[in-house]
This record gives structure tokens, C-alpha cells and sequence, in this order.
């Protein structure tokens, strides 16, 4: 199988410094900048939780900033934060052919979430596909839908510092199972990955959304830790209501939610002390994935004609916090 990652950073190189190690597949990498120099001199360097200091390395079995030098996969892998997708989808032809499958190893909801779901409305989700060219350029029926369970870290470019986790939820976008996820699924186990295959992964996704709804955003607000927000009576009250709200949104696109959320504050405390996703890209000045994962439930709530006060507030202000610190892109008020 050839497989394609796109966004060799802490998700996209764990799972192609994985893959490689297996011999799986042949792993190829499109990249820019630093990280391409660092692929081109390096191929895969990956720390594993636990293994100390050492540093396992292959090479790539092709590496380039242009599409076109890769051609086409069987298997393209999207890591990419959510505000480079559309950039990546305008540039991804090349790796396409008539049965190549796009599996998105991404936080929040994506752009074909809500295709053809009663009530919502065919219009593309304006916070992750304002335009449309997102689906236009990755219809949903070549779509695998993947839920990323791993905790990992990039700490210069082309070393990935994988911390916990290796579980992968995989299915098709349009539902049901295939033979084409089970072969993807089939080399993913035999690279070491937890993969679980779902029927209805739309379901799989709205819950992991579920719970990072409110940590990220907060913590990057606070600067806390998720244990320090959790410890805050006032705090864990909003993060509550915002996640009831949540889930009622849920129940009306076809997704309920059947954990209280106290129950998942309770697994989030076990967790200990670490700091969100969105956390660790204020702190390095990265773009925040806010549309992706909070934005785009304040929109669906809207077209479902929902009250989501609470949702509507915590958008609000990590919105105007993105702004002022320059790591969210102004959109029009709403």
C-alpha cells in the first residue's frame, strides 16, 4: 500500500514513523520548510513513550513539498491543524486517483460531517469549509473517518515524542463498513495501533468533540492545565452546561451522547495534569483550532435554531482571544 502523510508533525509523523517501522506500507511524506529538511536528512525519528532517550529512525521512502513528485497513493493521511486544511485540499490532486482513500487524522468536526443530515441544511459548514472547495476537492465518499486517541508531541521539527495513547476509530464517512477500511485498518494494527472499525463513526467523532469542547478552549484562556480547571468549582459548572448544551446538539444530528458530564470530568481528572492541544499552541504561537472544534457546534446549534448560551459564550471569547493575540484569523461577527 502507498500511503501519503500530509502534516508529518507530532500526529502525522508518529503515524508514519509507525508505519515504517513495520514495513507496512511504502510511507512517503509531503512537507515544507524545516520539517521537510529534517525528513530529507533524518526520515522518520520517533521517541516512543517510555523507551528513555533513544530515538528509532528510517527513511522516508519519498519526501517533497510538491504533490506532484509523490503522484498518486492509495492511502493519504491529513494531520494538518484545521486552519491549513484548505490549503492542502487546493494542492492535493495529484495525489488522487480514481480509488485513492483521504483519511483525515484531525481534531473537531470536518467538513462532510453534516452532509445529508435532516435539519441542517446541504449548505457546506461555513466555520471548516466557508467555500465549499474543501468537499469540492475531497467528496465525502472517498473519506475514511478517523478518531486520533494519542497524546504526542513534535518537539523540533521531524522528532515526534509520542506520550500515551495509540488507539485510531476508523469508518467510512457515508457509514457502514468496506473492505477498503478494513485494509487500512489491517495495516495500521500490524503497525501497532489500537484500531477499533465503526459503523457509524459521525457518532465516534461528536463525542471526542464532546469532550474537548471546553478544555481547550479554557485552557488556552487560562493557561491551566486541565487538572487546575477542573479543580475550580465556577469553572467545572460552565464546562457542565456548555457540555449539556453539547449534547443536545448532538441528539439532533444523529449523534447522542450517553456519559454525563461529570462522568467524563471524572476520566479527564485520572488524566493528571497536561496541557490541551490548544494550550501548547498559544503557548508556541500557532493558529487555534477554535472553528473546528467549537465554532462549528455554535453554527450547527444555529441552523438547528438551539439555544447554546453557554457554547455561544466560550466561542465568543476564545474567538476575541485568538484575535488579539494574532492566532485566529477575523471572520465576519455571528
Amino acid at each position: 500500500m502507498k500511503i501519503c502523510i500530509i502534516g508529518a508533525g507530532a500526529i502525522g509523523g508518529f503515524i508514519g514513523a509507525r508505519l515504517a517501522r513495520v514495513g507496512a506500507a511504502e510511507v512517503s511524506a509531503l512537507a515544507r520548510h524545516e520539517t521537510l529538511a529534517a525528513l530529507r536528512q533524518h526520515g522518520w525519528r520517533l521517541r516512543e513513550a517510555g523507551a528513555g532517550t533513544g530515538v528509532w529512525q528510517a527513511p522516508v521512502h519519498q519526501v517533497s513539498d510538491r504533490a506532484a513528485e509523490l503522484g498518486v497513493q492509495d492511502l493519504v493521511v491529513i494531520a494538518v491543524k484545521g486552519p491549513a486544511l484548505a490549503a492542502v485540499a487546493a494542492g492535493i490532486a495529484p495525489l488522487l486517483g480514481p480509488h485513492t482513500r483521504v483519511l483525515p487524522a484531525m481534531n473537531g468536526v470536518p467538513w462532510w460531517f453534516c452532509q445529508g443530515v435532516a435539519g441542517v441544511g446541504e449548505a457546506p459548514l461555513r466555520s471548516v469549509d466557508p467555500d465549499g472547495r474543501i468537499a469540492a476537492a475531497l467528496p465525502r465518499e472517498r473519506v475514511i473517518g478517523c478518531v486520533v486517541h494519542i497524546a504526542a508531541a513534535s518537539p523540533q521539527p521531524g522528532l515526534v515524542q509520542h506520550n500515551f495513547g495509540q488507539g485510531l476509530i476508523l469508518g467510512e464517512a457515508v457509514g457502514g463498513h468496506s473492505a477498503a477500511v478494513q485494509a487500512v485498518a489491517d495495516v495500521f494494527t500490524r503497525a501497532g495501533f489500537d484500531v477499533t472499525r465503526s459503523a457509524d463513526v459521525r457518532r465516534d467523532i461528536w463525542f471526542k468533540l464532546w469532550g474537548n469542547l471546553t478544555m481547550n478552549p479554557v485552557s488556552a484562556l487560562t493557561g491551566a492545565t486541565t487538572d487546575r480547571i477542573l479543580a475550580d468549582p465556577l469553572v467545572r459548572a460552565f464546562c457542565s452546561a456548555a457540555m449539556r448544551e453539547a449534547a443536545e446538539v448532538g441528539a439532533r444530528i444523529g449523534c447522542p451522547i450517553e456519559q454525563s458530564p461529570e462522568d467524563r470530568h471524572a476520566i479527564t481528572t485520572r488524566l493528571g495534569a497536561f496541557k490541551t492541544s490548544m494550550l501548547q499552541d498559544v503557548e508556541a504561537g500557532r493558529p487555534i483550532e477554535l472553528d473546528g472544534i467549537v465554532g462549528v457546534v455554535h453554527e450547527i446549534a444555529g441552523r438547528l435554531d438551539l439555544a447554546t448560551p453557554n457554547i455561544d459564550a466560550l466561542f465568543g471569547l476564545a474567538r476575541l482571544f485568538g484575535r488579539v493575540h494574532g492566532l485566529y484569523a477575523a471572520q465576519p461577527a455571528g
